[in-house]
């Protein structure tokens, strides 16, 4: 597949009637605090709250109408799954989701209120995609990947894109990563629209995969799996990792309490709510300030879908 900047263009064009222009935020006092310019691209306001209803609608409007007749199916902990489910509302045909039986209640409701099928299965990568077999067999669906797509990619890149059209060029941008789809789309908007523009990544150390494959060339699991980031379970995958190896310049992990002050920071200072996985890029700005140190920085915070009945984060 070759990436081109227009295959990037084209995705925003196809989901623009869609999907909001999300807005950036900047922080006099958290800039005095880190001696940084910071602007926060806000995909917690997005539609289904978070930003990957981007690739899911670039990748469900690439299907033929066959395709989309048929439905679309995928395997989500919530987020990727609810916006293939909207996706799915919008072209008017059925949505497959297999979700982990451990995922937030507030991302399956979710996924129940767009009016998509849901089979639950154990919290395992195995379980997920035999699952997801066995109803494509049945149904007939098109799999839509959570991360390791082109459309996919292409579709969360545009995030990264109305930032940096927003704020003109960045010295530096961090996104959270997991499976590396908006990593890969933000480190392709970055290389292609920024001027020397560094891509950095935030990594729960509950879920420190990405970082190893990044170093090692391969795809890599973690040793342990414990993490509040709940969206950021996944390893990365053949695309996603060619596309980071080339464009990132490093990841960054940090601890849960860490991912904790920042939500509890972005919450006191910003005056709006991200689910832990959103915070994870700022968690890691803020261990490595050092680094960013008097440079415009751009942080991608990927989504608000909090569970409320957990939403005691803040109390140590």
């Amino acid at each position: 597949m070759e990436i081109t900047l227009d295959k990037i263009i084209s995705a925003h064009n196809r989901i623009k009637p869609y999907i909001h222009r999300t807005p950036v935020i900047t922080s006099s006092t958290l800039n005095s605090m880190f001696g940084a310019n910071l602007y926060f691209k806000c995909e917690n306001f997005q539609k289904i709250g978070a930003f990957k209803i981007r690739g899911a609608l670039n990748a469900a409007l690439s299907l033929t109408k066959e395709s989309v007749e048929k439905g679309i199916a995928t395997h989500s902990s919530g987020n990727h799954a609810q916006a293939i489910a909207l996706s799915a509302r919008l072209l008017g045909t059925n949505a497959y989701i297999v979700m982990p039986e451990n995922s937030p209640k507030v991302k399956i409701n979710a996924v129940k209120g767009y009016g998509a099928d849901i089979y639950f299965c154990e919290p395992t990568l195995n379980a997920r995609e035999e699952t997801m077999n066995e109803v494509i067999s049945r149904t007939g669906a098109t799999f839509i990947h959570p991360y390791n797509d082109y459309r996919i990619i292409f579709g969360q890149a545009t995030a990264c894109k109305e930032l940096i059209e927003e704020t003109g060029s960045l010295d530096a941008v961090i996104a959270p990563v997991g499976g590396g789809g908006l990593l890969s789309g933000t480190a392709l908007s970055a290389r292609f629209l920024g001027k020397r523009t560094e891509v950095y990544a935030g990594e729960p150390e509950g879920a420190a995969d990405a970082i190893l494959s990044f170093r090692s060339g391969k795809i890599e699991k973690a040793s342990f799996i414990n993490t509040i980031a709940d969206g950021l379970l996944t390893t990365l995958g053949d695309v996603t990792l060619r596309i980071i190896q080339k464009n990132v310049n490093d990841i960054f992990l940090v601890s849960d309490d860490e991912i904790i002050d920042a939500m509890r920071l972005v919450y006191e200072r910003l005056k709006i709510v991200v689910e832990p996985s959103s915070a994870v890029a700022f968690a890691a700005f803020i261990k490595n300030k050092e680094l960013f140190t008097g440079k415009k920085t751009g942080i991608i915070l990927s989504g608000g879908n909090v569970d409320t009945e957990k939403f005691n984060f803040f109390s140590k």
